[in-house]
């Protein structure tokens, strides 16, 4: 039994379908080409000379083609090309570890067609005007020419006109393990912003930046925009591209819930194993507010986060398999690293879904179980399609942003009380 809550009325369902921007890159590769052709980068890459190109750990859409296309140009520009992990402390901050992750995410050697070259070594290469050593990857730093590709996107715990991009690449990606450690301490000490700015400036001016390549994707998970930006133009033109990637960010149709039921959860969804900007609980900005969502249930990790359940504490409930699939060691590692510790902290945890929705709405309030405001997602990345409950059915029913796609019906749990994991099918939310 669910302790004490029993018996309780589920609210029914609806499946809805948003509707958002849909800008799309129509040609990765000729696109990835002309990008670098326009800012001039292989006409700075001399014969023989190594390039290397970061590969991170974010699910980002179309990246083993964005990656083997960027090798492509530089070999075709005479260069010697090689993928480097850029990433702090992901995969349990060991060299296998972050080489499974690339491999999860299809950036393999025969993918990109290039070697891949990990270490979890670093080189400072300078000091920040905050006093800190800057550390940069040492095979990158052996290079004659580094290439930054990375997703300009919100970051799930800091608010600012730089979040989450190619300037935080050269940063906590390129600084591995050890890096990260040091900017997440200075992060407690000094403004987000400003340690970004100066540890960019500074391996702008060290470490043969020859480029960055922003990616952009839009809310169907799918590549809307590639631009290669020049190392002296990340600072001015990074904000522009976030304020353009925050507008095409999926989001969830209603502002509040009471129960927010997520499937999956992963560092290949967000660093937070769901977007925080989606659920509304960055950590640096929620304090003492109510949040939006009074509580947050997750049903399991994904495959490709190889038990890194980095973010669980934002969570108040879980199914017990999601512990089951969680890798304790690699999730302390990433919160330690990243000084916030409330991520690794434990949901009260359920074996079926049924236990797990009925602990949750005995305590929303004067609000009868019936009656609540429920939304159930895939993941943060999919928002697309999404079932919701009968509380917003009239809501829904005014909104023209929003297409009803089936009437209101019971949740579909199972003689096991566990709702299905292959619910969205081939409608499958975003694709």
């Amino acid at each position: 039994m669910a302790d004490s809550a029993t018996h309780l009325s589920f609210p029914a369902v609806f499946r809805v379908r948003q509707r958002f921007p849909r800008p799309r890159v129509a040609d990765i590769e000729q696109t990835v080409c002309s990008e670098l052709d326009r800012i001039g980068s292989g006409e700075r890459i001399a014969a023989g000379q190594s390039v290397a190109v970061t590969a991170g750990s974010r699910g980002i859409a179309n990246i083993p083609q964005i990656l083997r296309s960027v090798v492509r140009y530089v070999r075709r520009h005479g260069g010697q090309p090689f993928l480097v992990p850029a990433m702090g402390s992901h995969g349990g901050g060991t060299v296998a570890g972050q080489m499974q992750v690339l491999e999860k995410l299809g950036i393999t050697e025969a993918a990109c067609e290039c070697p891949i070259r990990a270490s979890m070594d670093t080189e400072i290469v300078a000091t920040a005007p905050q006093g800190f050593p800057i550390h940069f990857d040492r095979h990158a730093r052996q290079a004659d020419h580094v290439i930054v590709c990375g997703r300009i996107k919100p970051h799930t715990d800091f608010s600012g006109a730089v979040e989450s991009g190619l300037m935080k690449m050269l940063l906590i990606g390129l600084g591995k393990h050890t890096g990260a450690t040091v900017y997440h301490r200075a992060i407690f000490d000094h403004d987000f912003d400003e340690i970004v700015r100066a540890v960019a400036r500074e391996v702008v001016a060290s470490c043969h930046i020859l480029c960055g390549l922003a990616i952009l994707e839009n809310a169907y998970d799918e590549t809307a925009q590639i631009e290669a930006v020049p190392p002296d133009a990340f600072e001015s033109r990074e904000p522009q591209l976030l304020a353009t990637a925050r507008s095409w960010m999926p989001r969830l149709p209603f502002a509040r819930s009471h129960v927010l039921l997520i499937d999956r959860m992963g560092k290949d969804i967000s660093g937070t194993g769901f977007d925080t900007n989606v659920v509304d609980r960055k950590q640096s900005e929620v304090g003492g507010r109510r949040a939006s969502h009074s509580y947050i249930a997750v049903r399991s990790l994904t495959a490709a986060t190889a038990g890194n359940a980095t973010g669980i504490g934002l969570a108040e409930l879980c199914r017990t398999r999601v512990l089951e699939q969680m890798d304790m060691g690699k999730t302390r590692m990433n919160v330690i690293t990243a000084g916030h510790l409330t991520g690794a902290k434990l949901p009260l945890d359920y074996r079926t879904d049924r236990e797990m929705l009925e602990v949750a709405l005995s305590v929303i309030g004067l609000t009868p179980p019936g009656e609540a405001r429920l939304m159930w997602i895939q993941d943060t990345l999919h928002l697309v399609e999404l079932e919701c409950s009968e509380a917003y059915h009239r809501e829904a029913l005014e909104r023209d942003d929003l297409e009803i796609l089936s009437e209101p019906r019971p949740l579909p749990l199972g003689e096991d009380g566990n709702l299905p994991d292959d619910w969205w099918g081939e409608h499958e939310t975003g694709r």
